[in-house]
């Protein structure tokens, strides 16, 4: 009897004997695991209920149809429990599934084939050992058939998923630009909403070697657009620090302006909790990236002429009268706005490029801040959606993109129209 009371202590002390290692390494490698799927921003995608953590459910939409997020918790009967090391490498590297099929390009293997064998290997021992599982099904998408079928996700990864080529992660001091390569075109995969995309949905440049197209600005199926990374006028980071971008990343906002839309579940359940260090790699290699073929560098510059004619009263019918009774009071008549609180309009990225998709989502459905730990206020912006009629969103966004500088497209009450019906069931985010 006495001897089985011994046994516990006995078993912990063997865990935590330096000649063992075992039971150390095991939680070394998880908590790298955990972090990795920090970066890899899992939880956005793989997350549909906040008390079912990781075990899928979330719509994706794409132009066949919405695809359904997978289980990735260790239920041996709907999630990744009776999966191989070498099962879950197939999928990450290849998009292959265990049963052979393959994954819609909706989950970002292309970027992740890029992850180096640690960081694979500890996502993994993480996922299967710290997870709690979750035994929910899952869902099939909504897609029709013959569009439905798989085979034709073959030959697709076939001709666009490029071969598994892991990096050097730049774990190495000094190595700083390297290290933010690796978090952006491997597990943070920023290419797949901010990199443009053909007629196949396949992305047109999966690397900064690729040219000048990476990172240029793409086009999100829920009805955002997603801005330049680039050094760019057209909406990108030109104006930017590598501080700015950084402090962008960890708060989700900036003396430029403020996340919306996607980027609020990727700031706050990733950037925000990643470590300093990685934020900085990330701002330094995005600040290497030059403009894309064709786009001026030039910064903005503001222009006080709509500023001085608001003052002075002199507010013509339609965009500018909308602006002063509905925005002007927590934007300023200058539209330099209040930085960290209310976003600035004046220099802001949306409303220097070609598309004003976001600028008019925004004025129809709301939007909320995340409150994350580094900027706790979870600030609300209020929809317009039953205040404001097609024209005068329109006549809105038309003045916003070309006041006080800025280089905005001028968008339709059409548009406008068409933009109320995708997000009609839209509703601004709980806080969090």
């Amino acid at each position: 009897m006495r001897f089985r009371s011994l046994l516990p202590a006995l078993a912990a002390a063997i865990c935590i004997m330096p000649v063992s290692g075992v039971c150390a390494d095991d939680t070394a490698l998880i908590k790298r695991g955990a972090y990795v799927a920090t970066l890899g921003d899992c939880e956005a995608c793989h997350t549909a209920h906040p008390d079912k953590a990781l075990a899928g459910g979330l719509a994706l939409q794409s132009p066949l149809g919405a695809i359904y997020s997978t289980n990735i918790t260790p239920d041996r009967e709907t999630g990744i429990g009776s999966w191989s090391y070498d099962d879950f490498v197939r999928l990450m590297r290849s998009g292959i599934k265990k049963d052979g099929s393959s994954a819609y390009p909706a989950m970002p293997y292309p970027s992740y084939s890029k992850m180096t064998d640690e960081d694979l290997r500890a996502l993994y021992a993480y996922l299967t050992k710290s997870v709690a599982p979750v035994n929910l099904k899952n869902r099939a998408p909504d897609i029709s058939w013959p569009l439905s079928m798989r085979w034709p996700l073959a030959i697709w990864r076939l001709i666009y998923a490029p071969k598994p080529a892991p990096m050097a992660n730049g774990d190495a001091q000094g190595a700083l630009v390297a290290r933010g390569r690796y978090l952006v075109e491997g597990p943070g995969h920023c290419g797949s909403c901010h990199t443009p995309r053909n007629f196949a949905l396949a992305e047109v440049a999966q690397s900064a070697a690729d040219g000048p197209k990476y990172l240029s600005g793409g086009f999100i199926m829920d009805h955002w657009v997603a801005p330049s990374l680039r050094s760019d006028n057209a909406g990108g980071l030109v104006g930017w620090s590598a501080e700015d971008i950084a402090a962008f990343l960890k708060t989700g906002r900036n003396k430029h302006g403020a996340t919306f839309g996607a980027m609020n579940g990727v700031v706050l359940h990733s950037t925000s909790l990643t470590d300093d260090r990685d934020l900085a790699a990330i701002a330094a290699f995005l600040k290497t990236l030059g403009p894309p073929k064709g786009v001026s560098a030039t910064g903005f510059r503001y222009d006080d002429t709509v500023s001085r004619q608001l003052f002075a009263g002199e507010i013509s019918p339609g965009g500018a009268q909308t602006y002063v009774d509905r925005c002007a009071a927590c934007h300023r008549t200058d539209g330099r706005g209040y930085p960290g609180v209310f976003p600035p309009l004046a220099g802001n990225p949306i409303l220097q490029g070609p598309d004003a998709t976001s600028i008019a989502h925004i004025i129809l459905t709301g939007g909320r801040l995340p409150g994350v730990a580094a900027a706790p206020s979870s600030l609300v912006m209020g929809s317009y959606r039953d205040i404001l009629n097609d024209q005068q969103i329109a006549d809105l966004v038309t003045f916003l993109g070309h006041s006080w500088g800025n280089r905005g497209a001028t968008i339709t009450a059409a548009q406008v129209a068409q933009i109320r019906q995708l997000t009609r069931n839209e509703k601004i985010p709980a806080g969090e």
